[in-house]
């Protein structure tokens, strides 16, 4: 594996840059500056002179082209626009929402309080549902032209091929790994097969309980970094877990509300499990390709170690056995 450089361009957004790079947005700057917890990007709450702090996101170089980042922008200021509660960046005075300052492309959002959901309550998952619905109204009125989708390509099959040919893998397990992960994918095809054609259409993309922030008035989405097009079903499976009947019961819920804005196609609860495969495969391969970034040895130490192939392989042999499981609905 590739040992974490000292070129990696994130070793030149230094605390000078960050607040120069502020204040170029005519942002004064009071000199805090908190890194927030996040590794694609890097996001800082900065403090403002007499205002509010505002947040920073610094966008990985490379990763995504500016058009882009543009209509990740465009999304979430449509969402707003329609009183949808999704945080968006904020526009400076030519209506700019994406900057560019020595090299890095960077946003400001307003800074939005809250906790993560619980969801442990009927009304809860109703409201969560009524709002998806909302967002995925809005998402499928147009489609996205320069962002990613999410597929067994993108997320599987590339994956694999990736993790494959970077010797990252013990040799001990290569095989097991080789041979699983190469029937998960057929199983895989063979699901999003049977779930018939699905309509793609804007997501969030990366709907987990840490991209939500819950407060009295209801849930607010943070970062759409991870949006793209893909089924419906992704913004929705990722906030569901416990037993079977638990999943089940959540779901309904979840649906109920859902369905008085937006229409659900049933048949995509065939993708639930298959999805979740291809987040877990997709979640080493992600890894792997950040190593040079020295935050992640820092924050994945485990990530090289045999028990952590161990326990991924493990963990792939237990999806082989819950994409043969009947589905929830």
């Amino acid at each position: 594996m590739q040992e974490p450089g000292t070129d990696h361009p994130y070793r030149q957004l230094t605390p000078d840059l960050i607040i120069q790079a502020l204040e170029s947005q005519h942002y004064p700057c009071d000199g805090r500056l908190l890194a927030l917890n996040s590794y694609e990007n890097r996001v800082y709450q900065i403090g403002i002179e007499d205002a509010t702090p505002v947040i920073a996101k610094f966008y990985r170089p490379h990763r995504w082209e500016r058009e882009a980042i543009d209509e990740e922008h465009a999304f979430s200021l449509e969402l707003a626009a329609r009183e949808i509660p999704v945080v968006a960046p904020l526009r400076n005075a030519a209506g700019e929402t994406l900057h560019r300052f020595k090299g890095f492309l960077f946003a400001v959002y307003p800074r939005c309080g809250g906790r993560w959901p619980d969801l442990d309550t009927r009304e809860q998952r109703l409201q969560m549902g009524r709002f998806l619905g909302r967002m995925h109204a809005v998402g499928a009125a147009d489609s996205f032209r320069h962002r990613g989708r999410v597929d067994i390509d993108s997320l599987g099959r590339s994956a694999r091929e990736f993790l494959l040919g970077q010797q990252v893998i013990p040799a001990y397990l290569l095989e097991a790994y080789s041979t699983l992960s190469a029937q998960l994918l057929e199983t895989i095809q063979d699901r999003f097969d049977a779930a018939g054609p699905v309509r793609p259409i804007r997501l969030h993309g990366d709907c987990h309980p840490g991209n939500i922030l819950w407060t009295d008035a209801g849930p607010h989405f943070v970062d759409l970094d991870d949006s793209r097009s893909g089924p419906a079903i992704q913004d929705i499976w990722m906030l569901l877990s416990g037993e079977n009947d638990e999943v089940h019961r959540q779901l309904e819920d979840l649906l109920e509300g859902y369905q008085t804005f937006c229409d659900f196609d049933y048949g995509s609860t065939l993708l639930i499990e298959p999805l979740r495969t291809l987040r877990i495969m997709n979640y080493a391969a992600w890894i792997s390709r950040r190593w040079s970034d020295p935050a992640f040895p820092r924050a994945f130490p485990w990530f090289d170690s045999p028990r952590y192939w161990e326990e991924h392989v493990l963990s792939l042999r237990e999806q082989a056995a819950a994409l043969q499981q009947p589905v929830v609905l």
